[in-house]
């Protein structure tokens, strides 16, 4: 499968290429299927930036419970704990080596919305545990 996505500005190249593309199968007597559905526009580059200083500053200042001990975690852990708890829930799988290992969602696939949740989510968590923004535009408490 290809994926082609359109824009005004290159629609035209862009549906030229995907004729063509369909013309390989059609040469052969094979069918081609052509869907259309809206592009909604995943993260932009500026939220990305903003969701790992939120992730970092959790990160320096909150100890959480892991394997039964208070400790601090990476931005990393902090992410999959905040994407967990925005798609409210997750999906636990048996690691290859025992223990678990814990099935989430991604958020470089995340719309904007979603992004926009997931960051309000974190800045919520951060006023409720005393978390100092290290950019002042963050919310200081909800």
């Amino acid at each position: 499968m290809t994926t082609f996505v359109l824009k005004p500005e290159n629609a035209r190249d862009r549906m030229t290429a995907a004729w063509r593309f369909a013309c390989q199968f059609l040469e052969l007597g094979q069918s081609a299927k052509v869907e259309i559905t809206e592009a909604k526009p995943t993260r932009s580059l500026e939220q990305n930036s903003r969701l790992w200083a939120l992730l970092t500053d959790v990160s320096r200042q909150v100890e959480w419970p892991v394997d039964g001990r208070m400790q601090r975690l990476t931005p990393e852990d902090w992410k999959d704990i905040f994407t967990a708890a925005h798609t409210k829930g997750q999906r636990v799988a048996q690691g290859i080596e025992g223990g678990f290992v814990m099935l989430g969602g991604r958020t470089s696939r995340m719309r904007v919305g979603e992004m926009c949740d997931l960051q309000t989510l974190i800045e919520a968590f951060g006023a409720e545990h005393g978390v100092r923004w290290s950019d002042p535009t963050f919310k200081a408490a909800l």
